[in-house]
């Protein structure tokens, strides 16, 4: 047996088992001539309609529907096309689920991160079971019970359900754009400062870590992220186990019933430029690129935060200098221009704000914590200039300019994203302690790697 059909039989199989909705997780070489059989044994309907882009279909389409139509399916097709990328939205959605009620299908999502959410969410309004036939180890949602879309320009994750059945045909998934595999290395970089970020808000007693659901995620993560450079160059080992960790993290989601085991600040920084549908060389720009700058940048931040002694807080000068709630509503407006999207802020900002005695108990906690934290953390996070490095063989962005950015937009969007979402991360913990500021200007002062 190899390395990545054991991680697949001691870690994939289990967790599909206790998975809600997801009862057949396929994974291997040669798998798309087999789709159909594995579609017929999951699925009551003889109907499918199969949605892709044109890149997607291009990828696997006329062998899956070959697979399909021999396995006894009638099948048809809805096809978009693949550039200008698609936009992951509920209105996108929306134009799916005709389709799928008219001609009483099973919807099966062929394609990556974008078609898989606009399916997802398609099929839970008409209350379908849906299949996925993945084409690219792309981003962690294949797997995942919400639907991270945009909706009247702003982007939330949706509860969903998660699918019935994955194909992963690691033959397709290997020939996929070596750009969408860097993505998807990206993504699951993430994983990183998340699981900092949840031990931040587990030793502040904000948000305890389950234990199981973290096993899942991060008890393999590195070794899922070992070899960047196999991975870059479609390794089939490299890119099964970069795709079961991606997948791991996507039903560790649905098990907590939140993105928390999988998403801190460094995903709040990616919605924020997805939201702010940022561009480059014509395109928009993948949600695990924006993931793979805001990991750097995170990780960063944490370097230079464990460098500095949170015992010897000044609480009652931070207290009685702390910015009010009405205070914070103005920052909000004065660094996210967009209407929705700061009105959104607002209500997630005050959801977690405190000042006056409980901002004095929170910090009186930190000073306690801080030397048992600060081992916690070290252990948990990997230098930002290894993880530059990473990567970079990998063939994701490091820097805002591969994600059509200025520095000073860069910047803004680590003073600003914290504000998006109610989720606890070092960016809350290192604004009650006074520190963002010096903390994000050192580090875009003395950025990590070289070029």
């Amino acid at each position: 047996m190899n390395d990545w059909e054991e991680l697949l039989e001691t870690v994939a199989k289990p967790a599909v088992a206790r998975s809600q909705t997801l009862k057949s997780l396929a994974v291997g070489p040669g798998l798309l001539a087999q789709s159909g059989e594995i579609l017929k044994q999951a699925f009551e309907f003889d109907r499918l309609v199969v949605f892709a882009d044109e890149a997607g279909f291009g990828a696997a389409g006329d062998a899956f529907v070959k697979s399909a139509s021999a396995a006894g399916f009638t099948v048809a097709t809805h096809i978009i096309p693949a550039h200008p990328r698609p936009m992951a939205s509920v209105e996108l959605a929306q134009t799916f689920e005709p389709l799928i009620a008219e001609n009483d299908s099973v919807p099966i999502a062929l394609g990556s991160g974008v078609m898989n959410d606009l399916v997802k969410y398609a099929a839970f309004q008409q209350n379908r079971p849906y299949g996925v036939v993945a084409t690219a180890a792309s981003m962690d949602g294949y797997a995942s019970a919400g639907a991270p879309l945009s909706k009247d320009g702003f982007k939330i994750t949706i509860p969903v359900r998660c699918p019935r059945v994955i194909i992963a045909d690691l033959d397709v998934i290997a020939a996929a754009p070596a750009e969408m595999v860097g993505w998807g290395y990206g993504d699951l970089c993430g994983k990183v400062p998340a699981g900092a970020d949840w031990i931040v808000a587990d030793a502040l007693g904000i948000e305890p870590i389950d234990a199981d659901v973290w096993a899942l995620v991060q008890d393999h993560l590195l070794e899922s992220l070992a070899d960047p450079a196999a991975v870059r160059a479609g390794g089939i080992s490299s890119i099964a186990k970069l795709f079961t960790g991606l997948t791991m993290s996507g039903l560790a989601m649905e098990f907590h019933s939140s993105s928390r085991p999988a998403s801190g600040a460094e995903h709040q920084m990616a919605h924020l430029w997805e939201m702010q549908h940022i561009s480059f060389n014509g395109e928009r720009v993948s949600h695990g690129a924006c993931v793979a700058v805001g990991t750097i940048t995170i990780l960063a931040l944490y370097e230079w935060l464990l460098e500095q002694d949170l015992t010897a807080l000044d609480i009652d000068r931070i207290v009685a200098e702390a910015p009010s709630l009405e205070t914070r509503f103005a920052e909000i407006d004065t660094l996210i221009s967009t209407p929705e999207i700061a009105r959104s802020a607002h209500k997630q900002t005050a959801a977690k704000h405190i000042e006056g005695a409980e901002l004095k108990a929170r910090l009186e906690t930190v000073t306690k914590v801080w030397p048992a934290l600060k081992r916690r953390l070290a252990a948990q996070l990997i230098p930002a200039a290894a993880m530059r490095a990473k990567l970079m063989a990998a063939g994701a962005p490091v820097t805002a300019a591969g994600i059509g950015l200025t520095d000073n937009e860069h910047k803004a969007a680590a003073y600003a994203c914290r504000f998006l979402r109610s989720r606890y991360t070092i960016l809350d913990l290192m604004a009650e302690t006074g520190l963002l500021g010096a903390g994000i200007e050192h580090i875009f002062a003395n950025p990590p790697g070289n070029g």
